[in-house]
């Protein structure tokens, strides 16, 4: 079911600044950046030759993610594999015993993601992503 690693994604409380390390300090070059999920979320992609960095600002006031940014500071937050179809794996992942946490949500690009349960992943929280 899984096709590989996605990206790992970085919550961010200002992406300008976290451009600064990642991309000027580091010399990660900028993929892209877009505003999804109704104006509440940017997500900005680096190249990490393999995969991607994925960093995450919240927009918006009362999003989840604020809270996760107060509670831990600016930090990993998930990791994300790719899939052919979100739906189908939606469907089969119950049956390996890896429940879905979250409803099916735009991701980058138009492609959708979902999250898993994080008790069935020890804790890890787990995107995947794909059309």
């Amino acid at each position: 079911m899984f096709k590989g690693l996605d990206h790992l994604a970085v919550v961010v409380p200002d992406t300008e600044e976290a451009l600064k390390v990642w991309r000027d300090r580091l010399g990660l070059k900028l993929l892209y950046s877009e505003v999804v999920n109704g104006g509440t979320v940017r997500l900005t992609h680096l190249d990490l030759g393999n995969t991607q960095l994925q960093l995450v600002e919240p927009l918006t006031r009362d999003h989840p993610l604020k809270w996760w940014l107060t509670k831990n500071g600016p930090g990993l937050h998930h990791l994300c594999f790719k899939v052919d179809d979100v739906g189908e794996a939606q469907r089969g992942l119950p049956k390996i015993k890896l429940p879905v946490a979250a409803n099916i949500h735009q991701g980058t690009q138009g492609k959708r993601a979902l999250c898993l349960d994080k008790s069935a992943t020890q804790g890890v929280q787990v995107e995947v992503t794909g059309k």
